[in-house]
């Protein structure tokens, strides 16, 4: 009996890290050394994203009934699961970003704000930027046209104050 409560507490974990994550991506991990291991939970740390190894009919149980339901067909091998709760990208970019220094690590499939992604996909969302660098991107975008038509303002209002017409299109 307390073997079938472990399990269903391990099953409740599970639920619960996945009600709260913006993404979770599945990983093939085999090959992977300690050292290249190590280097990914540190990374998966300083950006706020929980990485664990489940076993998969643990996690079978766990998306059942579930929007990660999809995930059910690559729990197959050895698969561990990144969460990421804030930026939904910092997951699959952490795991890319790894991949790509050590062929070991492979991405199975991936659920991004309630979409379900295939190898390929959470490859691409992979290397969408972090949130930050978008908004900066955006805000940038906003801040030179606006820069630009106060200088035209400026010039006409200088033009004006020095008494000589301005001529406009």
């Amino acid at each position: 009996m307390a073997k079938i409560e472990k399990k269903q507490e391990i099953v409740n974990e599970i639920k619960e890290k996945l009600s709260n994550a913006a993404s979770v991506v599945l990983v093939d991990y085999r090959g992977l050394t300690v050292e290249q291991d190590t280097e990914l939970r540190r990374n998966f740390r300083e950006a706020g994203v929980e990485y664990k190894v489940y076993k998969n009919t643990m996690m079978n149980f766990a998306v059942e009934d579930t929007d990660f339901e999809p995930l059910k067909d690559y729990l197959e091998g050895p698969s561990a699961v990144a969460f990421s709760y804030d930026d939904p990208t910092n997951g699959p970019r952490i795991i890319e970003k790894i991949a790509s220094k050590y062929k070991a690590l492979e991405f199975k499939a991936g659920i991004v704000e309630g979409k379900f992604y295939d190898t390929e996909g959470i490859t691409k969302v992979a290397k969408i930027p972090p949130k930050d660098e978008l908004l900066s991107k955006l805000l940038g975008s906003f801040n030179s046209p606006i820069a630009s038509f106060a200088r035209v303002v400026k010039a006409i209002a200088d033009k004006k104050a020095e008494g000589s017409e301005v001529v406009t299109e």
